[in-house]
């Protein structure tokens, strides 16, 4: 079926509900394809907060200098102050469309995170910040009559005409029905790929889609070997690898070995509020120096009616798996959380490609360098969200419906992902680009992926194995150590040769490109 448009928004997280917003007071027909439910996203499972400066003692310049120094050397500094300067407008913004962030005596609760320098980040209803973003965007959304959100909807493919994306493919599941929609822009908001990683804190939708169609399309790749593992995820048998906040060591939470003794302090000043890449390598090389096969998170000393009140669906997911985290020391790993790499756009969410913007975590916009200050996602995603549909408006491109013929050849299974080739690399990305990486090992997970390269695949299979292959290439590339990457045969950081962001394009080889 082939349809029509003004904008497509592809993903229902912060991003993209903020660019559908914006996109609409073009007064233009807008529509939100999203794969699974409409609130399914990794917005959704954003527990810890958002940071903003609105308290009385923060400003806008500490939290630059927090990210830029979180960011080992990489940020681009101009797309930072865009973050922290604007992101105060539009959090008031959606305090204005009904979000309730959590209060104190009718005044706005702040708590404090690992490397930040201030108490700067909101939270809703102790730890479901992400949610109630969502619910708030939804609930403005659904008023405004211009938007249209298509859940279950699987898009497959961009559509390109003379360099210019122009349309996207999708399946409609419900209908199963291969549709073609052409639109004057599309914004890809889809959301990271922590599901290329066997343990991920990311929901199951997170699978890289729209990196891999960007890629295919000659899009730009920028930063992909910068992988974000969360130092603290549930480490259970039998649950899932569920994120205990980063709140959680900023309310005073410790880490301990497996002898109940605390260890942050041999590796960082900072202990347990070292930013995240440091704290996931410490926990690795104190799991090996114990020869143990966890260590813990230690809330206990903190008051049982705050820790019930402060993390209620923390408190009762570890209680589902018999930890009362009141009481017990909670069994935590790393896992795969949040990719710094993306699309690369300018600071307005335009890709190297006419009609294709981005936003969010598939975006690279140089905000989070080699590893991203927490918290700074969701405001991430609400800011260049809304300046991608302020490009969008302001481009006015045409719209452009190639013939019918010339876009034939996909099938309704072309929607599924194959349960043995995720298995595959999401275990060789583990074992292989994992948290501690060296060339024999990336050498091995590179060929073994070019082998699963060359079965006959999907398109959606095939996303998910370029994904795959661009981390790995790009983490062979940068020999150096900096922030998310770390190289035990290269373990120190180097900005004479790599003071700079990669990039991967296809049929292209990876090169560099200076800082902004």
């Amino acid at each position: 079926m082939h349809k029509e448009t003004d904008f497509v928004v592809i993903g229902s997280g912060i991003a993209g509900l903020r660019a559908a917003i914006g996109l609409s007071q073009s007064k233009g027909q807008v529509v939100v394809l999203t794969k699974d439910r409409v609130s399914e996203s990794n917005t959704e499972y954003a527990q810890g907060g958002v940071a903003v400066v609105l308290s009385d003692d923060d400003q806008v310049d500490l939290h630059l200098t927090d990210t830029l120094e979180a960011g080992a050397g990489l940020c681009d500094e101009s797309a930072v102050r865009v973050l922290v300067e604007e992101g105060p407008k539009y959090i008031t913004e959606l305090i204005n469309w009904g979000t309730s962030f959590d209060t104190q005596e009718g005044k706005l609760l702040f708590t404090k995170e690992a490397a930040h320098s201030r108490h700067r980040i909101l939270h809703a209803h102790g730890d479901s910040t992400g949610r109630e973003i969502v619910r708030g965007l939804l609930a403005h959304a659904r008023t405004i009559p211009q938007i249209t959100i298509t859940p279950h909807a699987i898009t497959l493919d961009l559509i390109l005409e003379a360099n210019q994306v122009v349309g996207v493919k999708y399946l409609d599941i419900e209908s199963n029905e291969l549709c073609y929609l052409y639109a004057r822009s599309i914004v890809l908001a889809t959301g990271g790929a922590g599901q290329i990683y066997a343990h991920t804190t990311n929901p199951e939708v997170a699978t890289g889609d729209g990196m891999g169609m960007a890629y295919r399309a000659g899009a730009r790749m920028c930063d992909m070997e910068f992988m974000q593992f969360h130092p603290t995820a549930l480490n259970v048998v039998g649950a899932p690898n569920f994120l205990l906040s980063e709140a959680m060591r900023g309310e005073g939470g410790y880490l301990i070995n497996s002898d109940g003794k605390r260890f942050m302090d041999k590796y960082d000043k900072r202990e347990e509020l070292a930013p995240r890449d440091i704290v996931s390598r410490a926990i690795v090389s104190e799991i090996r120096h114990t020869h143990s096969n966890q260590v813990y998170l230690d809330v206990t000393h903190l008051k049982s009616t705050y820790l019930r009140e402060r993390f209620p669906k923390i408190f009762l997911t570890c209680l589902k798996y018999n930890y009362d985290i009141t009481k017990d020391f909670i069994p935590v790993s790393p896992a795969a959380h949040y990719i710094m790499g993306g699309i690369r756009t300018d600071s307005f969410g335009r890709t190297s490609l006419a009609g294709l913007y981005a936003a969010g975590e598939v975006a690279s916009t140089g905000v989070h360098g080699a590893n991203r200050l927490a918290s700074n996602s969701l405001l991430e995603g609400l800011v260049f969200g809304a300046r991608a549909a302020e490009a969008a408006l302001e481009d006015n491109l045409d719209k452009i419906k190639i013939k019918p013929e010339e876009t034939v050849g996909l099938t309704s299974d072309s929607y599924q992902l194959d349960k043995n080739i995720r298995l595959q690399i999401s275990e060789i990305m583990w074992r292989y680009v994992g948290i501690i990486r060296s060339a024999n090992r990336l050498k091995t997970a590179i060929s073994q992926l070019a082998e699963l390269a060359e079965q006959p695949l999907n398109l959606v299979s095939r996303n998910y194995v370029e994904v795959a292959q661009m981390i790995a290439r790009a983490a062979h590339y940068r020999e150096e150590s900096r922030g998310g990457h770390y190289r035990e045969d290269y373990p120190a950081r180097n900005d004479e040769e790599w003071r700079c962001h990669t990039i991967d394009q296809l049929r292209k080889d990876l090169s560099k490109e200076l800082l902004n």
